[in-house]
């Protein structure tokens, strides 16, 4: 069974088919990467899929059940975490007080138990220490674990989002652009991070990215779309060597 099945998904702003018609299926401990121009829908998949928006048509299914209207908050509680393009993070806050916030949809306590502070509530949060611990030394973030978020490098700070995501407990990770704004260097090792979350944590990866380096490097399969609609899907290499492609990239 597909960890995600996605089933002629469509969304419309008006008159724009923002995504017509999609359907696709991601396997359990796999990349897949969702590539195309600018507008070409990769992100209202996304935002479909984390319940931001609501399809028109489709339907998406997550561990063979329908989660297509769903309430947002249950999609992180389904296994299901996401980071941005444009980093989401508490600037003020640490880098281990940010990551703790991704296990707060793990935390099982109630307000009253919380107020007393009980032996079970200081139990759990010992818990998800250790979780977040466990993070914080996968990512290599053990010098950064008491700065200030706001204070760090834009490649480190990609890094504490994505560690943030992880330390939820997903099954799968949404990873929309991980390589935006990094550096060369800091793209490689951003391959590795994804390399390693599929094969040694047996999560799963799907991904927009516009690096096409970085989608050779990692991806199991690729998806093309291109103003809503898919153009081609397959392997990186027919993929990107699809005439379709090549002109919604290119041009005519």
């Amino acid at each position: 069974m597909s960890l995600l099945a996605i089933d002629n998904l469509s969304l419309h702003f008006g008159g724009v088919r923002a995504v017509e018609d999609v359907s696709f299926r991601v396997e359990p401990q796999e990349v897949f990467t969702l590539i195309g121009p600018n507008g070409a829908g990769k992100t209202s998949i996304f935002n479909l899929i984390s319940r931001i928006y609501d399809a028109h048509a489709g339907r998406i299914a997550f561990e063979g059940r329908d989660i297509t209207a769903i309430a947002p908050h249950e999609v992180a509680q389904r296994g299901i975490a996401r980071t941005f393009q444009n980093v989401e993070l508490f600037e003020h806050a640490t880098v281990l007080e940010n990551l703790l916030l991704g296990r707060h949809v793990r935390f099982r306590t109630r307000l009253p138990f919380e107020l007393l502070f009980t032996p079970s509530v200081r139990a759990e949060e010992r818990a998800h220490r250790e979780k977040v611990e466990e993070v914080i030394d996968f990512l290599e973030l053990q010098h950064y674990r008491d700065s200030r978020t706001g204070n760090l490098p834009y490649g480190v700070r990609k890094v504490v989002e994505l560690g943030r995501a992880l330390a939820s407990g997903p099954k799968l990770l949404l990873l929309d652009e991980p390589s935006s704004g990094l550096n060369t260097e800091e793209t490689e090792e951003m391959s590795f991070w994804i390399e390693d979350i599929t094969q040694e944590l047996g999560i799963t990866v799907l991904m927009i990215e516009h690096d096409m380096a970085l989608v050779r490097e990692v991806s199991d399969r690729v998806l093309a779309l291109n103003y809503g609609r898919i153009i081609a899907a397959g392997d990186v290499e027919s993929v990107q060597a699809h005439p379709e492609v090549v002109r919604a990239y290119l041009g005519e």
